[in-house]
């Protein structure tokens, strides 16, 4: 559904805290910082997941799940997967 960088980096686009994060998905502060120490993708309950993404989306952000197109407009970032590194000759 949503990993812990997503969280953090639509945090960072937004310029907000995870204090208001938390206000804005109506949960506890220490409900998203859980959440956000989490490795990967996002474990906790449905319904707390859910309020967290529809706040992020409310504010402005869209989240793309894996090799799915944006469909948004707008500037963005997207993280891909690292080129491996260069072959030594």
């Amino acid at each position: 559904m949503i990993t812990s960088a997503q969280m953090r980096a639509a945090r960072a686009l937004l310029g907000i805290d995870q204090k208001t994060l938390a206000e804005r998905a109506g949960l506890s502060l220490p409900t998203i910082q859980r959440m956000e120490a989490s490795v990967g993708q996002v474990r906790g309950v449905v319904e707390s997941l859910t309020r967290v993404v529809a706040a992020l989306e409310a504010s402005g952000v869209e989240l793309i799940g894996e090799g799915a197109p944006s469909l948004g407009a707008g500037r963005g970032v997207r993280l891909r997967d690292p080129a491996p590194p260069p072959g030594r000759g």
